[in-house]
C-alpha cells in the first residue's frame, strides 16, 4: 500500500509498504509523478518481479567511478590510460546525478558534446565503453540488479583506427639526432629515448611492454627475451637482432631492474617533444610498431613468424599494423 504525503511546499514523499518486501520511499517534486513511481513499484511487487532501486538513487555517477577505479581500475594492466578516460567523467556535470537518473538521451548531449569540442571517435568510445562497464559491474556485482545500461541507447561515432604512417627519407635519422640532443640537456623523464626508439622499431614491442621490461627476462646468450605480460594476456618469448641488443649496451641496472624505468606516458610525452625538435610530423610512437612489424615481412619473414614476434593474434589484427611499400616489392617480382 501507498502513502504519499506533501513536504514542505514543493515535495511529496511516497511510501510503499507490501508485506515481504522492504519499504521503499522516493521524494519527487509533483504528487503526480509520486503516484506514478509507487504504481510502478507495486506492480512490480504484485507481478513479483521487483527489484530494490534504493541503492542506485542514491549513488552518484561520481561515487561509483571512485568505486570503480579502486575495486577495478586498479586491477587492469592498463590502468594508466582507463584512468584519464575516468576523469573525463569525473569532471563531466553528469557525475553528480545519482545512476538511476541517467539517461541515454543525456549521454548523447554528451556524445554531441564531445564531437563538436573535436576529440576523435576512439577516444569518445572507449570513454563510453568503459562507463558500460561501470554500470555493468554495479548491476552485476554491487547489488544494483534494477539499473539499466543507458549506453546501450547511445549511437557511438564510427572509428578508423587505420594508419599507414611509416618513417619516410631520414626521418629516423632526425629522430635519433633529436634524441641525442635532448639526452644531452638537463635531467629528464627519459633521458634515453634514442635507444629506446631503436629498441621499438626493431622489436615490434608495445609501449605497455617496453615499460615493463625487466632485465632478468633478457637472454642475452640466446638473443631472446621473454615478455611474461602481454596485452593479449598470453606471454612471448621474441628474438632480438644485433642492434636490438646494442641499444642496451651500456644501460645502467636500476634497482628496480626495469630496463628503460620510463611509464608510458612518459614514453608517450618524451617521444612527441623528439619528433617536434627533429620536425617529424604526424608520427606517434605507436606507429613505429606498424614500421617494425612492415620491416619484418621486408626481410622475408612469413606471417607465422612474423606473429610470434609481434604477438598479433589473428592475421586481421596483423594486416592491420603491416604497410609493405610497393617500391621493395617490385625486386621480389623479377
Amino acid at each position: 500500500m501507498a502513502t504519499i504525503r506533501k513536504r514542505g511546499d514543493r515535495q511529496w514523499e511516497v511510501r510503499v509498504r507490501k508485506r515481504g518486501y522492504p519499504i521503499q520511499s522516493k521524494t519527487f517534486e509533483t504528487k503526480a509523478r509520486a503516484e506514478g513511481w509507487a504504481r510502478e513499484i507495486e506492480s512490480e511487487m504484485d507481478r513479483g518481479v521487483f527489484l530494490s532501486r534504493a541503492e542506485a538513487e542514491n549513488t552518484t555517477l561520481r561515487e561509483a567511478l571512485q568505486r570503480y577505479e579502486s575495486e577495478v581500475t586498479a586491477r587492469k594492466r592498463g590502468r594508466e590510460s582507463e584512468h584519464c578516460a575516468l576523469k573525463a567523467w569525473h569532471r563531466h556535470v553528469i557525475a553528480s546525478r545519482v545512476l538511476s537518473s541517467i539517461r541515454g538521451q543525456n549521454l548523447a548531449l554528451i556524445r554531441d558534446e564531445w564531437v563538436k569540442r573535436g576529440f576523435k571517435a576512439g577516444t569518445i568510445v572507449r570513454r563510453f565503453a568503459i562507463l558500460s562497464h561501470v554500470f555493468t559491474v554495479a548491476r552485476r556485482e554491487w547489488g544494483m540488479e534494477s539499473l539499466g545500461n543507458p549506453i546501450r541507447d547511445v549511437r557511438m561515432p564510427r572509428v578508423d583506427n587505420a594508419r599507414d604512417r611509416r618513417l619516410q627519407g631520414d626521418e629516423l635519422a632526425r629522430l635519433l639526432a633529436a634524441a641525442k640532443t635532448y639526452a644531452a640537456g638537463p635531467a629528464r623523464r627519459v633521458s634515453d629515448i634514442g635507444p629506446l626508439i631503436t629498441w621499438a622499431i626493431e622489436t615490434a614491442m608495445r609501449r605497455s611492454e617496453i615499460a615493463a621490461m625487466r632485465w632478468e627476462h633478457l637472454d642475452r646468450d640466446a638473443g631472446v627475451l621473454f615478455i611474461p605480460i602481454t596485452k593479449s594476456g598470453k606471454s612471448r618469448r621474441i628474438p632480438l637482432s644485433s642492434r636490438a641488443l646494442a641499444a642496451l649496451d651500456g644501460r645502467p641496472r636500476r634497482s628496480d631492474n626495469l630496463v628503460w624505468g620510463s611509464s608510458v606516458s612518459g614514453i608517450t610525452a618524451v617521444f612527441r617533444k623528439v619528433c617536434a625538435a627533429a620536425g617529424v610530423k604526424g608520427l606517434r610512437f605507436h606507429d613505429l610498431r606498424h614500421e617494425a612489424t612492415s620491416r619484418l615481412f621486408e626481410k622475408g619473414l612469413d606471417i607465422m613468424a612474423v606473429a610470434s614476434i609481434t604477438g598479433h593474434k589473428s592475421l586481421t589484427h596483423l594486416k592491420r599494423y603491416t604497410h609493405l611499400r610497393a617500391e621493395d616489392l617490385v625486386s621480389r617480382l623479377g
